[in-house]
């Protein structure tokens, strides 16, 4: 990437952050090589906001972490009672033995609870700005786990916005001077048009930018992503631990993508047709390709995608597989059909793989025993619906989840040890 594009996007990026925070991400960058700086630039430009993707990249990322940097760095959520605190906590946190009471009433949280978050710890807090003896207490609880963190996260609600309490939590925790994002939780309880008024003013009142406050909903995990990256970003050795687990991610998201397109390929399939119905899987085939390119940062076009399916001849081969299973009989036609079409899918998914991150072309022979593979895979997992039928949603669900157990959605070294026998073939 060249050197002034680099600085550019980043440039771009910081702004998201409050004018403390920038200068220290500044010190960060330039601390980075100049691989890590690509490697990083790259990660925010496909960082998913989808929480179980964040995670899943998280937990890949946390072996090179520990090996490389060894102790892990710690993340405070602080903020009033009652906004939704433990709720984001238990979005992070990776041993559900960690996970935090959550409930309407205010102190349901009473002392500081910190667990692992995979490349940080994370410390949940009380209220910190609750009266009497307890809520004093409670409030110096929260200050310690500040002072000792090396990351906060302050969130406020978008119902009761940021008043004189409020704003005082906020000037006695950027005292602090450590490096911080605001959020403003609950905006699901705000009607879409208000929302970013409501955040403007969030943002003036605490003499922020409207960027500069994230608008998030902590029980579904709404812009998780622009938490992590911030946190990530704050220091170097965690953006270099996940610059390293980059090529992971992207493999991961990629069988994601597969996983999706083979379910809905295969629901198509139950469609009573007496062969494979090719023109709807070389659509779906072509979008899959398209998604899959956009993660290995490839610019492509649905029409370029279309050529590369119909150049590797899976339609004629999903017929020609057909027939001959068919023939054996004692399999049901749905069965064969949806087998069949979630096998081609998957196959023309990791050929693409192979292709943006390897340049490996497959062969007609790696790509007809793939698919002979997968088939028998996917048979095994669909007779376990004996003789009932399932509906379209039961297929998706149960094809989804299977693929994720599949032994190429695994880890990306199932994958490397696959193209290598494959490429036997070729």
């Amino acid at each position: 990437m060249p050197e002034e594009n680099k600085v550019t996007q980043f440039d771009d990026f910081i702004k998201r952050f409050p004018p403390d925070v920038q200068e220290t991400i500044r010190i960060v960058w330039n601390s980075l090589g100049a691989n890590e700086q690509t490697s990083f630039l790259s990660l925010i430009s496909t960082f998913p906001n989808n929480p179980k993707l964040i995670k899943t990249l998280i937990k890949l990322s946390t072996v090179q972490f520990r090996q490389a940097f060894g102790s892990k760095h710690s993340v405070a959520i602080i903020g009033p009672a009652n906004v939704g605190k433990s709720t984001l906590y238990n979005q992070m946190v990776h041993n559900k033995n960690d996970l935090a009471a959550v409930g309407p009433l205010p102190g349901t949280t009473r002392t500081n609870q910190p667990a692992d978050a995979g490349l940080f710890t994370v410390i949940d807090t009380p209220g910190a700005d609750a009266v009497g003896t307890i809520g004093e207490h409670e409030h110096e609880l929260a200050l310690y786990a500040a002072q000792r963190s090396d990351f906060i996260v302050l969130v406020f609600d978008a119902i009761q916005g940021i008043k004189r309490s409020e704003k005082e939590l906020f000037e006695e925790l950027t005292a602090l001077k450590k490096p911080y994002i605001v959020l403003l939780n609950k905006v699901d309880l705000v009607s879409p048009k208000f929302v970013d008024s409501i955040v403007a003013k969030a943002a003036e009142n605490l003499s922020l930018s409207s960027e500069q406050v994230i608008p998030i909903v902590a029980k579904d995990g709404k812009n998780l992503s622009r938490i992590l990256l911030a946190i990530v970003a704050a220091e170097p050795e965690m953006a270099a631990a996940l610059g390293q687990a980059l090529p992971e991610y992207r493999y991961q998201l990629a069988w994601k993508s597969i996983a999706g397109a083979a379910s809905i390929s295969a629901a198509i399939a139950l469609a009573p047709l007496p062969v494979i119905d090719f023109i709807p899987l070389v659509v779906i085939q072509s979008v899959m390709v398209v998604g899959i390119a956009r993660v290995y940062n490839i610019a492509t076009t649905p029409r370029v995608a279309t050529e590369l399916v119909t150049t590797f001849g899976l339609g004629m081969l999903a017929r020609t597989l057909f027939r001959e299973l068919s023939r054996l009989g004692g399999i049901p036609g749905w069965i064969l059909g949806a087998a069949i079409a979630a096998s081609t899918t998957m196959v023309m998914g990791y050929a693409a793989i192979l292709w943006f991150e390897k340049g490996q072309r497959l062969s007609p022979d790696a790509i007809k025993r793939l698919t002979q593979e997968f088939t028998k895979y996917m048979l095994d997992v669909l007779k376990s619906f004996g003789k009932h039928k399932p509906s379209k949603d039961e297929l998706y669900a149960r094809i989804t989840n299977s693929l994720e157990e599949f032994n190429l959605g695994q880890s990306r070294s199932n994958m490397d040890a696959k193209a290598a026998d494959v490429a036997d073939l070729d």
